[in-house]
């Protein structure tokens, strides 16, 4: 076995291909995510899913379709009590996201299911099954499309949501676009690495990118760069010590972020140490 030998295996190929793609879209997201300090909002979709995947994996629906709607629900939801109560929103994050989660475990427990639905928990980009790929190709595509042609926007509402709102612009809208594109994006990340890991996808890319630069526009190339080059990383490596391949893609992941930690030009340890 040589460095080369998993290019000539067309799983591994996919697998490349849908990594670097599940990697980009988390990447521009994350870096939303870190601006506008919704870190804990990632974390608390990606746990909300799982009542939506076993309700549409009992149906016989994609589970896509689940995913996305239970994800939704649990967006919508935190709005609207963070609205309604006096209620802070993390505290308001927690109560619905452990609370969905709960209740997706019990399903889990109740359902007979194949280990299709264990992948779906873990991560298994390597059996991605051609049906998958596609619900993930789109997913990540409509996600991304989104993201780019409402940037600006979504950038004022993340930065300064009073003068978003004070120039005329819609923040209820907005707030709830960006938290349809959170459960979008991880509806796209559930066959790499599954919902107990995509949280790093959408946290650690912008994070990395924070500590490179303070433009926006650099932030969102250095993210989709680091996440890529993670993604395709992790996957390879995974082949050759036969580890789990999601949790080799976050491994890789915080491998860069320890670097830019230690190394940025402006933000790093060893800078901030020279400058002391």
């Amino acid at each position: 076995m040589n460095l080369l030998t998993p290019f000539q295996y067309s799983f591994m190929n996919e697998a490349l291909m849908i990594s670097a793609l599940v990697g980009a879209v988390c990447a521009v997201l994350s870096c939303y995510l870190v601006l506008k300090g919704w870190s804990l909002m990632g974390d608390a979709i990606s746990h909300a899913v799982l009542p939506g995947i076993v309700a549409a994996y009992s149906m016989g629906l994609p589970l896509a379709v689940g995913a996305f709607a239970s994800g939704l629900l649990c967006a919508v939801a935190t709005g609207w009590i963070k609205s309604s109560t006096r209620i802070k929103e993390d505290t308001v994050m927690g109560i619905v996201f452990t609370g969905l989660f709960a209740l997706g475990l019990v399903m889990f427990t109740k359902i007979q299911t194949e280990a299709h639905l264990n992948h779906i928990l873990f991560g298994n980009i390597l059996g991605i099954e051609r049906d998958d790929m596609i619900q993930t190709i789109i997913a990540a595509s409509v996600t991304l499309v989104v993201v780019l042609v409402m940037r600006k926007d979504l950038l004022l509402f993340c930065f300064d949501a009073a003068h978003a709102r004070a120039i005329g612009l819609n923040t209820s809208m907005l707030y709830y676009v960006l938290l349809s594109l959170l459960a979008g994006t991880i509806v796209a990340s559930l066959q790499s690495v599954g919902i107990i890991l995509v949280v790093a996808m959408l946290v650690t890319p912008g994070c990395t990118a924070r500590l490179l630069t303070d433009r926006f526009d650099r932030m969102l190339l250095i993210a989709v760069a680091s996440s890529v080059l993670a993604s395709c990383i992790g996957v390879y490596v995974s082949f050759f010590i036969n580890g789990a391949t999601g949790a080799c893609i976050v491994l890789a992941q915080a491998l860069l972020f320890a670097l830019a930690l230690l190394l940025g030009p402006k933000h790093g340890l060893i800078a901030r140490r020279f400058r002391a």
